[in-house]
């Protein structure tokens, strides 16, 4: 079977595709992606579950047999991930100063709040507010991640849920979230190695179904408050 995997699903969305497909049973492929040993130096041995393998699952298209071994199944998607990091881009990623794996999370932040179009913008506002915290205190506040660590989260996000305290709520814990929260293909990649130089440090979506950046809470505040505002 061939089965396309989009670009920003998360390593459940991907067990769930496969599984439509026939290639196993999603207990069978989330059993292994929870519990099988993968041999790959860029994975981190001392992470378990299926966040382990967040944001090493390339999105792509693939062939896979039917009922085929689970723990293979994954691993072609690992091996693609391994070959698609090729020197240059593994050159990129150390001189960025940042690891694989602090690259791979940015990338997936970036893939899951934008539709592509302005993912270098959003790149260079989480890369603000890492590096010249401001007034954001190193606060990325993302709500991809915030959701991620509410995988039953139904609706509009409350205040109440920015209360949860989960590793991967950015509204109480500075930095980076502990995984990736998403597969990232290689555009969101790119942006997180290659962000726009500006002096952004918020967003917000407009009518216009467009990002809107802010370099002050008091502009970010301003344009939240207009009808321009899209929520």
């Amino acid at each position: 079977v061939t089965v396309t995997i989009p670009e920003g699903y998360s390593v459940r969305q991907i067990v769930s595709l496969l599984a439509k497909y026939g290639v196993n049973s999603e207990d069978a492929l989330l059993s292994a992606a929870e519990r099988g040993s993968f041999d790959y130096s860029f994975l981190d041995s001392g992470k378990s579950g299926i966040a382990k393998l967040e944001g090493y699952l390339f999105p792509d298209t693939y062939e896979f047999f039917v009922n085929e071994d689970p723990s293979h199944a994954i691993c072609r998607l690992l091996d693609n991930f391994s070959q698609r990091m090729d020197d240059e881009l593994m050159t990129q990623v150390e001189e960025s100063g940042y690891s694989l794996e602090e690259i791979l999370i940015i990338a997936s932040l970036i893939e899951k709040e934008t539709d592509g179009t302005d993912q270098r913008d959003i790149a260079s506002v989480i890369y603000n507010r890492l590096q010249k915290p401001g007034e954001t205190a190193g606060l990325l506040q993302i709500d991809a991640s915030l959701l991620y660590g509410l995988p039953d989260h139904t609706g509009a996000i409350t205040n109440a849920d920015k209360a949860v305290d989960t590793p991967y709520n950015l509204y109480l814990h500075k930095g980076l979230p502990p995984t990736a929260i998403a597969n990232p293909g290689s555009a969101a990649l790119k942006a997180a190695m290659d962000p726009n130089d500006t002096d952004y440090y918020y967003y917000a979506l407009g009518t216009d179904g467009k990002h809107h950046f802010s370099k002050t809470l008091s502009e970010h505040n301003a344009f939240v408050g207009s009808s321009s505002y899209g929520g």
